[in-house]
């Protein structure tokens, strides 16, 4: 049992291991007065058993920070595993590839470290889906379609030739690897491909009724999770389990959510329902391999498919509204729909049992197994949207190209409710975030007597390396179209900043409109969102270091380009939501007059640090923030945007940017 204190000793080993291991680091490690205040906050979290939310600005060092104490703390004091959820695959390559091998190889014999890193099963080939293809007469490639005819891809080009040669790759590739992982493939496979050699937690049976299950490349990443003592997962995953999907982590005590930031949105997801035609006509069209050639059971599979083609109708009708709480007569008809849907749904799986009263243990036997699975995990989710009362909301939203995905999709108002009944009691959580965002405690449910705060700020010299600039003179952008005065605007900062620029923008439109405009007006390279995927995009502008990106809110978070390649970054108006956003609309309905405090202005000062905190990355990094947006230097609210952002210098003079910019710039060059 954990004493209530840290002891002194504690606290000096504590000290002296955070101590040799960060002069272990490349160059001797620095000076990191924030990474030992959060590290000590972390092992008082762990041994009082009490919630720990810390802000830790960029250069804290604060994967070392939490992994430390909590390597030291594992045996009997803290039963493992440490689970550490990240919402990023860059942190979580990051703790898998380099902070955990490192902390492991240079604490030694002081505390043994054994991890591993856990993924959803649908990032897993599935040894039971690969046999069956496998092992099927005819074209592979013609199995697979059959297989998933009807998903959310079926609108996309689809070679057939090319699509059969990755599915005979694919398998043969399951035959020789150690992990199935698709991380491990040397090529990128077409969604279909990979799907037609995958299942997702809502389909598998487990192991003991699979065929396969006892070499299933799933359940050996699980043992190997169940056996170490720090499991690294994706936030997704993490947020499944706290939904009851899956149930594929081990049990543990102590769970680590880092890039706390993306935490509420995420779980929003997870405790939430997405029904699509698509999902609905998949889910027919693989029961129907395995009903025999019964009328009535073929009846079944049609009047599921005729539900999907009217549901896609419907929701066509309905796009970008919120549904199911109503007495408008569309809105009545979908409600009458969706329980009809439910009651299909319904047949089919008794349709499915009947098929398989008697039948042995076999391939057919499986993928029955996962067709049954997945009708009864879509009709709970129908039925969810059936029940839904004022602490949910239901809405269509369109994605996709042209917005032809169409769904119904359902969430909680508010997670907090769910998150303080099904995961803080359970475990001591630390959530951690160079952002945390207003309100962290309260909206995501957290007890506030068993949480602690902490903001061990940033080892970075902000007012010296860094501007902050408000362009007050540019209107209003709400009021008339202030787009030619944003694009002068941008072309004078990138001409200062001789390239080296990041602009972000809260639309597609608006991004599109100023790549166009600057293109025709500067002699520096104009990459933009869409030009390649995002990975190769950031790759290609960090190499090219006279070079800008453009881009929309996907690039707000997760990009890091230390270096002088980044001098400038551009934000072209303060992020606040459309006010027409289903989910958000129904917040602000639930906070009555508080709304703008408690739901627009917290959201949009955690996207404006975000989009900030592209600048500044390392020690020696210089440049300026520019909002192309008045109302941080005139509304009210602009100071406590302000105070969410790295205490930068401000000012409002352009001269002033213009001419720090080429002082940067000369010092890269």
């Amino acid at each position: 049992m954990a004493s209530p204190v840290a002891s002194r000793p504690a606290r000096a080993a504590l000290v002296d291991a955070l101590a040799e291991v960060t002069a272990a680091l490349p160059g001797g490690g620095e000076d990191r007065p924030g990474q030992l205040a959060m590290a000590e906050a972390v092992e008082r979290a762990l041994v009082r058993r009490r919630h720990l939310v810390v802000q830790a600005g960029t250069g804290t060092g604060k994967s070392l920070a939490y992994l430390l104490p909590a390597a030291l703390r594992l045996g009997d004091d803290l039963p493992g595993p440490v689970v550490v959820a990240t919402a990023t695959k860059a942190l979580q390559d990051q703790l898998a590839h380099k902070d955990l091998p490192f902390l492991a190889e240079h604490l030694g014999s002081r505390a043994p470290l054994t991890f591993a890193v856990l993924k959803g099963r649908a990032n897993y080939l599935c040894r039971q889906r690969a046999t069956e293809i496998g092992g099927a007469a005819g074209d592979p490639a013609l199995d697979a379609v059959q297989l998933f005819e009807g998903d959310d891809a079926a609108d996309e080009p689809l070679d057939l030739g090319r699509f059969g040669d990755q599915v005979k790759a694919l398998i043969a590739w399951g035959e020789r690897s150690a992990t199935g992982d698709r991380a491990d493939l040397d090529f990128e496979p077409h969604p279909k491909a990979w799907a037609a050699v995958s299942v997702s937690a809502r389909e598998c049976p487990g192991a003991f009724r699979c065929p396969s299950g006892s070499v299933c490349f799933a359940e050996r990443a699980r043992e190997r999770a169940a056996a170490a003592e720090v499991v690294v997962v994706n936030t997704h995953l993490y947020a499944a389990h706290v939904a009851g999907s899956g149930n594929v982590l081990p049990e543990h005590e102590v769970v680590v959510l880092d890039e706390a930031h993306q935490v509420e949105g995420i779980m929003t997801d997870a405790l939430g329902v997405d029904v699509t035609a698509a999902r609905l006509r998949a889910v027919a069209q693989t029961a129907r391999r395995f009903l025999g050639s019964d009328t009535s059971d073929a009846d079944t599979v049609d009047d599921v498919v005729a539900a999907a083609d009217r549901l896609q109708s419907l929701l066509g009708e309905l796009q970008g509204q919120r549904v199911l709480s109503g007495d408008a007569p569309r809105d009545e008809e979908l409600a009458a729909l969706v329980q009809l849907i439910g009651t299909r749904l319904e047949g089919l799986q008794g349709a499915l049992r009947r098929a398989g009263d008697g039948a042995g243990a076999s391939d057919d036997a499986a993928g029955r197994a996962r067709a049954l699975l997945a009708a009864e995990h879509l009709q709970g989710e129908v039925g969810s949207l059936v029940t839904f009362g004022r602490s949910h909301v239901a809405w269509v939203q369109a994605s996709g190209p042209g917005g032809r995905a169409l769904s119904l999709r359902g969430a909680p108002v508010d997670v907090a409710p769910a998150l303080g009944e099904r995961l803080w009691p359970q475990v001591t959580a630390v959530l951690t975030s160079a952002t945390v965002p207003l309100m962290a405690v309260e909206r995501l449910g957290l007890p506030p007597a068993e949480t602690d705060q902490l903001d061990v700020g940033s080892p970075f010299d902000f007012p010296t390396c860094a501007l902050l600039y408000c362009a007050a003179h540019l209107p209003d952008p709400r009021r008339g179209d202030p787009h030619g005065r944003i694009v002068d605007e941008l072309v004078t900062l990138i001409e200062a900043a001789g390239g080296r620029t990041l602009a972000l923008f809260t639309s597609w439109r608006a991004m599109h409109a100023a790549v166009d405009a600057v293109r025709r007006a500067v002699a520096y390279r104009v990459l933009a969102q869409g030009d390649l995927p995002k990975t190769k995009l950031v790759d290609e502008f960090a190499r090219d270091d006279s070079s800008c990106l453009f881009a929309t809110m996907s690039f707000w978070q997760g990009v890091d380009v230390p270096g002088g390649t980044l001098s400038l970054v551009v934000i072209d108006r303060l992020p606040f939501a459309r006010p027409d956003d289903p989910l958000l609309d129904a917040q602000r309905e639930r906070a009555g007059n508080a709304a703008f405090n408690t739901v627009d202005l917290p959201r949009a000062a955690m996207l404006l640090a975000q989009g900030a905190g592209r600048l500044i990355r390392s020690s020696t990094d210089r440049g300026v923030v520019a909002v192309l947006d008045p109302r941080l230097a005139t509304a009210r609210y602009g100071r406590v945007l302000v105070r969410a952002l790295p205490p930068m210098r401000r000012t409002k003079d352009r001269d002033e940017v213009v001419a720090f910019l080429r002082e940067v710039t000369a010092g890269v060059q």
